[in-house]
C-alpha cells in the first residue's frame, strides 16, 4: 500500500510540474510584430528573425561578434516580465553570450542605446533558462557602454 501511495505522489508531483510548464505558449514573429505595433516601436529585421531598434546609434567603436564589451542592459518577457537587469556594467566576450547579442550588439558603437527583440531559436530555445520559458521572445533594453 505505502508503494502505491508513493507512485501516486511521484506522479501528481510530476504531473503538476509538467502543467505548469505547459501554461507558457511558443511565441513566433507574429507576437515579435504585435509588440512592435503596440509599443509603436521603429523596428528593423535581421535575416535570421533577430528585430533591433536603434534609439541612439552611439559614435565610438563599433564591435564584433566576438568583441568583448561592457553593456548595461534589461531583459523582459514580452509581457513586461523583467527577468534580468544590470545598471552597474556587465562585461563579456560576445562568444559566451547568447546568439541574438552576438548578433544585436553589432548594430550598435560605443555610447549605443537600444532594444533587440529576440526570438527564442536566438535565445534559450525550446528549453528556456531559469525563469524564462521555453519558446520565449526576449526583450532587451541595450546600452553599450565599452568595447574593450
Amino acid at each position: 500500500m505505502k508503494n502505491y501511495l508513493f507512485i501516486i505522489c511521484v506522479t501528481f508531483i510530476l504531473f503538476s510540474c509538467s502543467m505548469s510548464d505547459s501554461n507558457f505558449e511558443p511565441q513566433t514573429e507574429a507576437d515579435i510584430i504585435k509588440y512592435i505595433d503596440v509599443n509603436n516601436l521603429d523596428a528593423q529585421r535581421s535575416s535570421s528573425g533577430l528585430y533591433y531598434v536603434i534609439n541612439e546609434l552611439g559614435n565610438g567603436v563599433r564591435p564584433t561578434s566576438s568583441s568583448n564589451v561592457t553593456v548595461t542592459y534589461r531583459g523582459t518577457l514580452l509581457d513586461g516580465t523583467v527577468f534580468d537587469q544590470n545598471s552597474n556594467g556587465f562585461t563579456s566576450s560576445l562568444t559566451r553570450v547568447i546568439l541574438g547579442w552576438r548578433e544585436g550588439i553589432p548594430y550598435f558603437k560605443e555610447g549605443g542605446e537600444g532594444i533587440l527583440l529576440i526570438p527564442s531559436n536566438l535565445g534559450y530555445g525550446d528549453s528556456g533558462a531559469g525563469s524564462i520559458p521555453g519558446g520565449a521572445v526576449l526583450v532587451f533594453d541595450i546600452n553599450l557602454i565599452s568595447v574593450n
